[in-house]
């Protein structure tokens, strides 16, 4: 709070009769960085405000990126993996080689929107709609052709619950109108194959593009459902996978009975992910849930050989 009553009167102190042209630029740098301190900027990726840079430190390309899945647990991973004290974190979404208008900024506009890092360090990248972009492969190959992929996923089923759950909350915000799940999924007696969110969680689709252009032992694939229930194992994974030192441990998790799931403890404090995380899935028809089952299966053992490695999915 003594932060922000400093910066606020050093906000009105600099623009006090200042030219109106800073009045208007200036100020509205200095409201950037303030807003940074409160968590108050947008996820958009122009809204990086400048940093600081630490002696010794420099921006870097991404060492490892988590390419996805959507609403598969990539916000939880990053928040853990930020735990590490070799890890340093892009916060936003940077969307930049699945977004067209993006990637022809150029590789150095990316790097400029990367933390700061030492040598020592490994900086993380997510942005979930890597994995199901057809033009995301190639582009990080171009970038770097040996950099450690990492992939979290979940149930397929439970996936796509997922992914109406947030889009329906986000509609009640935005005063929009919205439907009851059965009525997307289920379009003339069928089901409607070509909703969004059931093919995003057709894994072996997505991974077969990926496999194009990264030899499996680049990619380590994360059971979101595992993460949700018990984090560490996933982690320490994880940390073998990047050749880290095992930093993470059980002291950095407790479990909020009121949320449903694990938060963090670090640095002497607690934190647990944003209210728009763990939101109650609404109640699906069984006849529904089924044939989602149904109609994900062969996918799921399509995959299954793809990867070496089997899920407890339905």
């Amino acid at each position: 709070m003594a932060y922000l009553l400093v910066s606020a009167f050093f906000l009105a102190v600099v623009t006090h009769g200042a030219p109106k042209e800073y009045s208007q630029q200036g100020k509205g740098v200095l409201l950037d960085s303030l807003k940074l301190q409160v968590g108050l900027l947008t996820n958009e990726t122009e809204n990086y405000s400048p940093q600081v840079q630490p002696p010794g430190t420099n921006r870097r390309i991404p060492q490892s990126i988590i390419i996805g899945v959507r609403k598969g647990g990539t916000r939880a991973l990053l928040e853990m993996l930020d735990i590490h004290p070799e890890i340093v974190v892009a916060t936003t979404e940077v969307h930049f080689f699945d977004w067209d208008e993006n990637y022809m900024k150029g590789f150095e506009w990316y790097k400029n929107l990367m933390p700061f890092s030492y040598e020592n360090q490994i900086t993380v990248e997510k942005t979930p709609g890597y994995f199901t972009s057809s033009l995301s492969p190639e582009r990080i190959h171009k970038m770097n052709s040996s950099i450690k992929l990492l992939l979290i996923l979940r149930d397929p089923t439970e996936r796509v619950i997922s992914d109406y759950t947030q889009v329906y909350y986000n509609r009640l915000e935005n005063q929009k109108p919205v439907q009851v799940i059965e009525e997307i999924v289920i379009r003339n007696g069928a089901l409607n194959t070509k909703y969004k969110a059931i093919q995003r969680s057709l894994y072996d689709v997505h991974m077969e593009n990926w496999l194009k252009y990264f030899p499996l032992d680049q990619i380590h694939i994360v059971d979101g459902d595992t993460l949700i229930r018990d984090p560490l194992p996933e982690l320490q994974k994880v940390e073998k996978f990047l050749n880290l030192r095992p930093r993470i441990m059980s002291s950095n998790f407790y479990f909020n009975q009121t949320k449903g799931f694990y938060c963090i403890r670090s640095d002497g404090r607690e934190r647990c992910l944003h209210e728009s995380k763990g939101r109650p899935h609404p109640m699906v028809n069984s006849t529904v849930l089924e044939q989602l089952q149904a109609y994900f299966k062969d996918h799921n053992q399509n995959f299954y050989r793809m990867v070496n490695r089997s899920f407890d999915w339905h």
